[in-house]
């Protein structure tokens, strides 16, 4: 097998989620990873740094392509719609590159470690879209809550279209969790007293 065989990082990526869905994240160490794809623990980590980011890997330039998109996008658009724009425009590259999106999302949920380093990512994300926001003229405070709504519809629509497997495409599962909350804003917004 080559030094820097393509492959590898596919093999390890599979054969982790396949030992975290027998043995539980917890229950499996690198050196076992990297047994089942076929190379040394020492190689594992030319990798990856960790058996965390097995699962997050290419996740880093989801901020960056969110980014960019936000800047792409009319600059008439208003802050939501630009941000939804974008979040639409890179979830429909992202979902292509997920696979057994189901199974990983059960592996994350089971871990407390998994659902912090989740949550890392989206934090990432949020600043990513609030710097774009802001980098629009957009004021930061109203930047900053606009990337986190966005944020939320992104990650229900994401969990949407990992529940169709496959039946849906991105945008219409996006478009579905922002009408949702829209309507939960529109009639749950203001409290009555």
């Amino acid at each position: 097998m080559a030094r820097w065989d393509p492959g590898t990082q596919e093999r390890l990526k599979k054969a982790a989620l396949e030992l975290f869905q027998e043995h539980g994240y917890e229950g499996v160490t690198v050196t076992q990873i990297a047994e089942r794809a076929g190379i040394t623990r020492r190689s594992y980590f030319r990798y990856f740094p960790d058996k965390r980011e097995v699962l997050f890997a290419g996740s880093e330039q989801l901020p960056v392509a969110v980014s960019d998109a936000l800047l792409d996008t009319a600059e008439a658009a208003a802050p939501l719609a630009a941000a939804l724009d974008a979040l639409s425009r890179v979830g429909s590259r992202l979902v292509a590159h997920v696979d057994q999106a189901a199974e990983r999302r059960a592996v994350i949920d089971s871990s407390a470690e998994l659902r912090e380093r989740e949550r890392t990512k989206l934090a990432t994300l949020t600043m990513a879209i609030r710097d774009g926001l802001t980098r629009r003229g957009v004021p930061p405070d109203r930047a900053g809550l606009v990337a986190q709504i966005a944020v939320v519809a992104f990650q229900s629509a994401f969990g949407q279209w990992i529940d169709a497997r496959g039946q849906r495409d991105f945008p219409s599962c996006l478009r579905t969790a922002t009408t949702a909350l829209r309507e939960a804003m529109a009639t749950d917004a203001v409290p009555r007293h």
